[in-house]
Order: C-alpha cells, then sequence, then structure tokens
C-alpha cells in the first residue's frame, strides 16, 4: 500500500509539473488539409499528389511569417521522392509518410511515435521520420530481397513530456481510431500485405488501445518498447490476434516509472516484465531515444520483427 501511494503522489506532482511547465497556445496560422478521397488502390496517387500540394501551401505560410523551423522541414518533405498519405500543419502537426512501394510489399511496418513528436523534429535522427527510414535501411540490409514498406505514422497528438496528456490513454484512445482508420485504408491499398506495428514509449498505449479494433486486419505483429504500460493486466487482455512483443533497453529512464494505475492515471503493468506474457526481445543497452539508432541491436531485433522473422529476433 505504502509504494502505491508513493507512486500516487509521483504521478500528481508529475501532472502538476505538467500543468505549470506547458507552453501557453498561439494563434493558428496554417490551413486546414484540403479534403481528398479515401484511401484505397485507385485513389493512391491522388492522395499523394494532393498532400504534396498541402505541404506546399504550408511552406509558403511558413515564409510568409517566417516560421524558420517549419521552412526548414517542409522543404525536405517537398524532396523528390518523398510521398506522404497525409498531411496536417495545424497545430503541432500531424504526417504519415511511405517509404517503399505500398502497393507491391508483402510487409509493412507502422512506426508509431511516442511523446513529444512535431513535424517541426519530424526528420530528426530520435523521431518517427529519422526513425522509420533507420527501420527502413536495416529491413533491406537483413532482407534485400523481402518487399516491404515501412509508413512513418504520426498521425494523432503526440503529447509533450511535461504535459498532463501523457499520463493517461485519453489521447492515446484518439490515436488509436485514426490508426484503425490508417491500417483499414492501406488495406484497400495493399490487400496481401502483413502487418507489423513497432510502437515506441506513449505510442505503446496507442496501439495496446488499437489492438483489439485491429485483430480483424492482418497485423501478425505488435512490438512495444520503452512503454509505461499499455493499462492491460496482460498480452492477453490487449485483445490481440497478433504476436505481442515487448522490451526495454537497460539504458532507458522508464524504468524509474511506476508501473501503476490509480484514478484513470498511469498505464499498468509492465509489458517488459516477465508476468505480462509478451514476447521478451533484446533491446541492448541504449536510452530511452536509440531504440532505433543505426548500429544498434534493439534496431536489429525490431527490423526482424518488421519482416516477420520471430525465430531470429534476439529473446531477452
Amino acid at each position: 500500500m505504502l509504494r502505491v501511494r508513493k507512486a500516487a503522489a509521483a504521478v500528481v506532482l508529475l501532472a502538476a509539473t505538467g500543468s505549470t511547465s506547458a507552453a501557453a497556445g498561439h494563434a493558428e496560422v496554417y490551413a486546414a488539409p484540403r479534403t481528398t478521397p479515401g484511401l484505397s488502390a485507385e485513389t493512391l496517387d491522388v492522395r499523394y499528389q494532393a498532400t504534396r500540394q498541402d505541404i506546399a501551401q504550408a511552406l509558403a505560410t511558413a515564409k510568409g511569417v517566417q516560421d524558420d523551423d517549419r521552412m526548414r522541414v517542409l522543404s525536405s518533405f517537398l524532396t523528390e521522392g518523398r510521398r506522404f498519405l497525409s498531411f496536417d500543419p495545424r497545430g503541432d502537426g500531424r504526417a504519415a509518410e511511405v517509404i517503399g512501394d505500398l502497393e507491391h510489399a508483402d510487409r509493412i511496418a507502422v512506426v508509431v511515435p511516442g511523446a513529444d513528436n512535431t513535424l517541426t523534429n519530424y526528420d530528426d535522427p530520435k523521431f518517427v521520420g529519422g526513425d522509420t527510414r533507420a527501420l527502413y535501411r536495416q529491413a533491406k540490409t537483413d532482407a534485400p530481397g523481402e518487399r516491404i514498406a515501412a509508413i512513418a505514422w504520426l498521425g494523432y497528438d503526440s503529447p509533450s513530456t511535461l504535459s498532463t496528456g501523457v499520463l493517461s490513454a485519453g489521447i492515446a484512445q484518439e490515436g488509436a481510431r485514426n490508426l484503425e482508420r490508417l491500417l483499414t485504408g492501406v488495406r484497400r491499398v495493399n490487400g496481401h500485405a502483413r502487418f507489423a506495428l513497432l510502437c515506441h514509449s506513449y505510442g505503446s498505449v496507442v496501439c495496446a488501445e488499437a489492438a483489439r479494433p485491429l485483430a480483424s486486419l492482418p497485423v501478425d505483429d505488435i512490438a512495444l518498447y520503452g512503454s509505461p504500460g499499455t493499462t492491460a493486466d496482460s498480452a492477453a487482455g490487449l485483445g490481440a490476434s497478433a504476436r505481442v512483443w515487448a522490451a526495454r533497453s537497460k539504458g532507458d529512464w522508464m524504468r524509474f516509472v511506476p508501473n501503476f494505475r490509480f484514478a484513470g492515471l498511469g498505464f499498468g503493468a509492465d509489458p517488459a516484465s516477465s508476468g505480462f506474457g509478451a514476447l521478451r526481445f533484446d533491446a541492448g543497452t541504449g536510452p530511452h531515444s536509440a531504440y532505433l539508432k543505426p548500429g544498434s541491436l534493439a534496431l536489429r531485433n525490431l527490423a526482424l520483427i518488421a519482416l516477420g522473422r520471430a525465430s531470429e529476433v534476439t529473446r531477452a
């Protein structure tokens, strides 16, 4: 009981800190994206073109208001060959980028990021765009003949670490609905591919919320790494039809976060613990933000999970 009280006090303190440290809001200057047709094989190229036009419009706005950070990243988004399924510049921004041949892939990996991901840092190493490219390169190195695609999915309002939103599943529930819509649409684009969800930190809460609705789709693997918990007591409690993997690296500060759930705060059992019942893989010794760092053991194992090569994954 004392341990629970201490944990609850820690969460309340974090909530108070987050509520006083969050940045003040500002007037929105970026326009909403245009309406696009539902995702399917027939509309895929239209979606790519429309999203590119939305990015160009947002870049023009960034130049007009002298938003240097947005100018830098949006200019990169318009580089020849980059393709986005969706894009929204409002707020901290959202984007879903395709790497590889989505229509003909046999395996599709979706990287679901955790807290502090925004359009501004999207392409940086340790954030969703940089992480997904590293994963794709590793998978192609391990299996050059494999037809694999990856999606860098910033498809929800990733919470700030210094906010109360990161302490509960409310944001994750909206994210889960968006993730289900994405995979349903991608299924219409490619009817034979198998999916893997790679879910980091708070992103693991999003994937856990989506696991049961996604059970009817061909999701073979869900990997939860650097997770604060999922609100479920066990892997079976997620209601997933997929294999559930979990890991925490030895240098991850998440090991100091209490694993409990109280009055809607916290996320409960540790997915990387032996009692949770997930398939535990070795994530090496790196820090919380380096699971997909090139050359790392965690990246190698996550690439094998993305490829569906379960027997080759190094177990913890």
